[in-house]
């Protein structure tokens, strides 16, 4: 028949959009709010979903073992991550004004879980005063920490344990982003002498 003979339409598959450092500086620096700020912190320090950042209690921030323990991520699954030096200092003092006894980042009005809506949306004004242009979201965060984490020589399988990934196929999507072989690469046109090319510019000119 005639469909048998027409091969199988591949799935695209789109990269997502990274932060450069200088762009993550600008994004947090223009976040005034110090639970916004620290929640967009949180994100990309450890790797998290918006569901996971909300979701967090004061108890899954491990000083010892320098972890965050997230519980029932995607899927249904608890999993270990990363717990920045950087970003326990400023729990410490985010703690020390507000004396937080169960979740992390709480709702205003009931003390339980904050809304989702509440993180993309801090995201989006830090995003528009930083003056970031990208493409990007809440959830970029999480693909910049990864990527991150790949181009300073982390494992990919690491990296799959520490994002909580099922299969080591959606973790590799990062070896697709991450600068690092591709700035060891040089565009063979750098490989050519321009010189008389130079020379001949000027004469004309």
């Amino acid at each position: 028949m005639l469909f048998r003979s027409i091969p199988p339409r591949k799935n695209s598959r789109k990269l997502p959009e990274i932060f450069s450092y200088n762009e993550l500086k600008r994004l947090f620096a223009s976040t005034s709010n110090l639970k916004h700020r620290l929640m967009l912190m949180t994100a990309y320090a450890g790797g998290l979903r918006v569901s996971e950042v909300i979701h967090l209690r004061v108890r899954d921030i491990d000083s010892e073992r320098m972890t965050i323990r997230i519980k029932n991520g995607k899927g249904g699954k608890d999993r270990y991550t990363i717990l920045s030096q950087r970003l326990l200092d400023e729990l410490r003092c985010y703690w020390k004004k507000y004396r937080l006894e169960d979740f992390l980042f709480p709702s205003a009005f009931r003390d339980g879980v904050l809304a989702r809506e509440t993180p993309n949306k801090a995201f989006k004004e830090a995003k528009k005063k930083a003056g970031i242009t990208k493409k990007v979201t809440f959830h970029s965060l999480r693909h910049t920490f990864a990527t991150n984490l790949l181009e300073s020589g982390v494992d990919i399988r690491t990296i799959q344990i520490l994002l909580g990934h099922s299969s080591i196929t959606s973790t590799t999507i990062y070896l697709h982003v991450a600068r690092k072989d591709i700035n060891a690469v040089k565009s063979p046109l750098d490989l050519i002498d321009m010189s008389n090319v130079d020379r001949l510019k000027r004469s004309k000119s």
